[in-house]
């Protein structure tokens, strides 16, 4: 009987929203995190009968059964969240598309909108890192070094920062990168709040400061645009989409269990 495997199908779909749903709302608190929402498809057809129109007479229409469904894929929804302030130096907020670029111990590039960056000193010198300790990269893709002696860290929105030396002059430092892509949604999700560039993203254009639209907010973090209510509303639907598949295994139990009988 074919409901058994279609409702199966159904099932396992909707345990796949469930675990998206999950993970939405384990983020909640992440910082700059993306909600991500389920993606389906309708499986292949079985055509009983086919149309077979002569002279504007016949079967109009298709006999067709389907199969189910199947989770075809995860979307990311890169709107900004709403912004946190802190008042941290080095902490970093996008306002708008873009994102900051890190090199890990393996000298590979990723991306992420997490500027929740810190200091790292070494030698008198004070190297910008994320949490984990991978470098920040400015736009020349080089470290961002700052100074010892250097006070009154600024970052303006577009990515420039400066400091006071020990005679009160104004020194610049460098520029943070930011990099946007052709395609956001093709990077792949790494954890830890970083991506890495797929073929389906494309690479990571460096954003120039005559043509930047996005800004960047010192003092401030990018909290996790999930709604809870949203997800919770979909967590319900969800919920009662698996318990109406079940309830079709069952109901499909049941009558083959009356074909049996009947043989008695």
């Amino acid at each position: 009987m074919r409901a058994l495997w279609t409702a199966a199908t159904g099932m396992r779909g909707q345990q796949f929203n469930i675990d998206t749903i999950a993970n939405n709302l384990s983020n909640v608190n992440t910082t700059s995190y993306k909600t991500q929402r389920a993606e389906f498809k309708d499986l292949f057809y079985t055509t009983l009968k086919r149309t077979n129109l002569t002279d504007e007479e016949g079967r109009p229409v298709n006999l067709e059964v389907g199969h189910g469904v199947m989770p075809t894929a995860t979307k990311r929804d890169f709107r900004n969240g709403s912004f946190m302030e802190t008042n941290n130096t080095f902490d970093l907020a996008i306002d708008g598309e873009g994102f900051f670029a890190v090199i890990l111990p393996n000298d590979q590039t990723r991306y992420t909108r997490d500027g929740s960056f810190k200091l790292s000193v070494e030698d008198e010198e004070g190297t910008l890192v994320t949490s984990e300790g991978y470098i920040v990269l400015s736009e020349d893709e080089d470290e961002i070094i700052i100074e010892e002696g250097l006070t009154d860290i600024s970052i303006d929105e577009l990515g420039y920062i400066t400091g006071r030396d020990e005679e009160g002059e104004i020194e610049e430092i460098g520029r943070i990168g930011l990099f946007r892509f052709t395609n956001p949604e093709g990077l792949s999700s790494e954890g830890l709040n970083l991506y890495s560039r797929t073929d389906a993203s494309g690479e990571g254009i460096l954003i120039e400061d005559e043509d930047m639209k996005s800004r960047i907010v010192q003092g401030y973090l990018e909290a996790s645009n999930v709604q809870v209510v949203d997800e919770m509303v979909k967590m319900i639907t969800a919920q009662r989409a698996y318990e109406i598949n079940s309830k079709t295994i069952q109901t499909a139990d049941e009558m083959l269990q009356l074909t049996n009988n009947l043989k008695r």
